[in-house]
């Protein structure tokens, strides 16, 4: 009989620890749980120990808060220029309403999925295929606009969509892939023109330089020599204004006018002696028996004192 006891109360103490365990609940942090009590919708349980009651409450949904990835399968696309493009992507989400979550979409990735698709298949509809390679930025905004209007009654965030690759057909990246290399031969060639022209422009400024310090320098040269007469030509002023000085002032000295008479008699005396000697004509004065009259001819030259200021 004790052992009945004994197995009974081990049976109770281990449903009840089986009733107190099924009514606790540990939410991970960055979580999010539903509970439904008699099949509907109840509470959102928060990160944390709670208790729930057994058989009348149940957790239908459980949601993760984080930042979460999403690819994108490719697709067919068609631009404006009716050019095919295989595209495929990546959408950044984020569950922001987990009730919402639960019951607002039966899939909310497959929803978003097939509306981020069928965005992007309108955006690239409105572009040609240069500008598909040039707005990638621009068709990610579109997208993540497009779908977050939507996505906000799923109780969902898009964050953002990022575009993986943008594959065009073959033909069309052999066409594309001559494009380039004839624009980097054209570049090459304007490049190289742009070199000589560059060239020739240099050669002209140099021989044109050349040009101007020549010039320059034959002008300097001929404005020292022309200094340098003109410094010749005043250097003999002066010396001769000099001259001329030293000489009324030796004038004007006692005795002064007598030694310019005797002076200026003998270079007439000597006038005629190099006459005599030079010409074949001897040319004599009249009065040349007389040495005196001749000597006193000569000293009437000068007859009076001239009036010489220093």
């Amino acid at each position: 009989m004790e052992t009945i006891v004994l197995a009974f109360t081990i049976l109770i103490v281990i449903a009840f620890l089986i009733f107190l365990f099924s009514t606790m609940k540990i939410v991970p942090q960055q979580h999010a749980w539903v509970v439904e009590r008699f099949g509907r919708y109840h509470a959102t349980l928060q990160p944390g120990l709670t208790l729930l009651l057994p058989l009348f409450d149940r957790v239908a949904y459980k949601h993760s808060l984080k930042e979460i990835t999403l690819e994108v399968p490719s697709q067919v696309c068609i631009t404006r220029d009716n050019t095919q493009l295989e595209v495929d992507g990546i959408l950044y989400y984020q569950v922001t309403d987990p009730m919402r979550a639960s019951y607002g979409s039966a899939n909310y990735q497959v929803a978003i999925t097939q509306l981020a698709q069928t965005t992007l298949r309108s955006v690239i509809g409105k572009l040609e295929l240069d500008k598909t390679f040039e707005e990638r930025d621009g068709i990610n905004h579109s997208v993540v606009s497009a779908i977050d209007a939507s996505a906000m009654n799923w109780g969902v965030k898009v964050l953002r969509y990022e575009i993986k690759d943008l594959t065009p057909p073959k033909e069309i990246l052999h066409a594309m892939q001559a494009q380039i290399t004839a624009e980097r031969g054209k570049r090459a060639l304007i490049a190289a023109s742009e070199g000589r022209r560059q060239e020739q422009i240099n050669i002209a400024t140099g021989e044109r330089e050349a040009a101007i310090a020549r010039s320059e320098g034959a002008k300097q040269a001929v404005i020292n020599q022309a200094q340098g007469e003109a410094s010749k030509v005043l250097a003999i002023a002066e010396a001769t204004a000099s001259a001329i000085r030293q000489v009324a002032a030796a004038i004007e000295a006692p005795g002064g006018i007598n030694a310019v008479q005797l002076r200026v008699a003998e270079h007439y005396v000597d006038a005629f002696g190099e006459l005599a000697r030079t010409n074949n004509t001897l040319i004599v004065p009249a009065n040349f028996a007389d040495v005196a009259s001749l000597i006193s001819g000569a000293m009437k030259i000068v007859t009076k004192q001239p009036n010489v200021s220093g």
